[in-house]
């Protein structure tokens, strides 16, 4: 799989749905079982386990609540430490720093704040990376593209602007 979602709430569905319109290569998972299985069936996506998305998923949405994020990560850390699949994170005030440190050390990141217009491709997608290949970033840039406005600013600075958006 090319992308895979730990978690399909309000933020991850609406990125989810706005990435279905680009490929059908995601596969979703969250706490809520029944949850994963339906937006899977409605979009025609594939649903499984966090640690299956860890397994076969090359680009790894971490769209979980901040407190949950070390717990979730944690438990598949052992997985993406040996395959190094791009994670990216969409918890707020969580900085890429704490997100490597929860999965073992150096693995690429890219943390974005996106909106929930993201839907109706109208969106603002703030985002900074850290360890991603130029390759990486350019595909996620792509696959965002009708989204709405991607922005890349320096880590400390999207919070605010993510207020602001």
């Amino acid at each position: 799989m090319k992308y895979g979602f730990i978690g399909c709430g309000n933020m991850g569905g609406a990125l989810i749905r706005a990435l279905s319109k680009k490929t059908n290569d995601i596969m979703i998972a969250d706490f809520y079982l029944e949850k994963a299985q339906a937006l899977a069936e409605e979009l025609n996506l594939k649903w499984g386990t966090n640690d299956e998305i860890a397994l076969t998923c090359d680009r790894i949405f971490l769209a979980v609540k901040p407190q949950m994020m070390e717990k979730v990560v944690t438990e598949i850390k052992d997985i993406l430490e040996d395959r190094k699949p791009t994670l990216i994170t969409i918890a707020a005030g969580l900085e890429i720093k704490k997100i490597e440190t929860f999965a073992g050390g150096n693995i690429p990141v890219i943390r974005i704040m996106p909106n929930t217009p993201v839907l109706v491709e109208k969106g603002m997608l703030l985002y900074d990376v850290a360890g991603v290949s130029k390759e990486d970033e350019n595909a996620f840039l792509a696959a965002f593209a009708k989204a709405g406005i991607l922005d890349k600013l320096p880590e400390e600075k999207i919070d605010a602007a993510s207020a602001l958006s």
